[in-house]
């Protein structure tokens, strides 16, 4: 019987390329053995193998020279969020330049496409669209709607204690730069309508979805993170509303679901109402009816502050 040398541990529980195989002597004909599956060209996975989206990303990139993660599959990789019925197959974006033939390979969606410096960047390792490309790749495959919220989340003022940066993802100017940049894109003309509707202080998508509602049904644009009082830089925060009618609304989403957002919650809520606010609370429930109900209730007190 041949005894079956085992692998390297780096590769055993990964996929891998045949090159970081020769790189660790492993030889040509263990590769052949039964416990390891043909990921297709020059790829090579442990059988059985609960394989991340990021191995797979990583592994096809290092196995497709020129070759970089993109669309859908960029914006789960950073975060930037899809509309339920995007990125959900199993198929992974890579992109390439104009110049290049397209990636042609089983569970690979191919790109061919015009690409300036400084629109791939390095996330964990792999070759990754940054995400304001994301966001203009994409902008032909979502509704409007979806493209102003994905921007608003580009161009929005970051929380350093909670997110380790600084600066937003995107200014203004440097999208509208790089709509100027390809004028030939499909969707380009959708991106550059968002740009026009996106604002800073959306903190999520339905914010931002909201927003746009309350603006549809003929309500003024709203002040977002709105500050209780100006001055005070402590002073609870609502998430949009009109200081004028003393209008203050809040999203909450999934993370208000724990204990020590709950607390902080309450506070902002007792804060507002004490201060004689009309205070909104909105939730999932209502985005599902598209904010009807909450809208009407806003007008409701809008009309009795003027």
């Amino acid at each position: 019987m041949v005894r079956i040398s085992p692998l390297p541990e780096v590769l055993g529980t990964r996929p891998f390329t045949i090159y970081e195989s020769r790189e660790l002597g492993v030889p040509r004909k263990r590769l052949r053995a039964k416990d390891i599956d043909d990921g297709g060209r020059l790829i090579y996975l442990p059988r059985g193998a609960d394989v991340e989206l990021i191995e797979r990303a990583r592994v096809l990139t290092a196995a497709t020279p020129g070759a970089w993660i993109s669309h859908e599959t960029a914006a789960i990789l950073t975060g930037l969020g899809l509309p339920p019925w995007m990125g959900n197959n199993d198929a992974l974006h890579l992109s390439k330049p104009h110049e290049l033939p397209r990636v042609r390979r089983a569970g690979v969606t191919g790109h061919r496409v015009r690409v300036f410096p400084g629109e791939v960047m390095d996330h964990q390792g792999i070759p990754v669209s940054v995400r304001p490309r994301t966001w203009l790749d994409l902008a032909k495959s979502m509704p409007l709607p979806y493209v102003i919220a994905m921007g608003d989340q580009l161009i929005r003022r970051p929380r350093p204690d909670l997110e380790l940066r600084t600066e937003p993802y995107a200014y203004s100017s440097g999208l509208r730069l790089l709509i100027r940049q390809h004028p030939n894109l499909q969707g380009v003309e959708k991106a550059r309508l968002a740009l026009d509707e996106m604002r800073i202080g959306a903190d999520s998508y339905p914010e931002t979805f909201l927003r746009l509602a309350m603006r549809d049904e003929g309500l003024p644009e709203p002040e977002l993170q709105l500050r209780l009082d100006p001055e005070d830089p402590w002073s609870p925060t609502a998430d949009l509303g009109y200081r004028r009618f003393r209008i203050a609304i809040q999203y909450d989403g999934a993370h208000h679901l724990s204990r020590e957002q709950q607390t902080r919650d309450n506070r902002r809520d007792e804060a507002f109402l004490s201060a004689g606010w009309s205070y909104f609370k909105v939730n999932a429930d209502d985005m599902a009816e598209g904010f009807a109900g909450v809208i009407s209730r806003i007008r409701s007190a809008k009309l009795r502050t003027n």
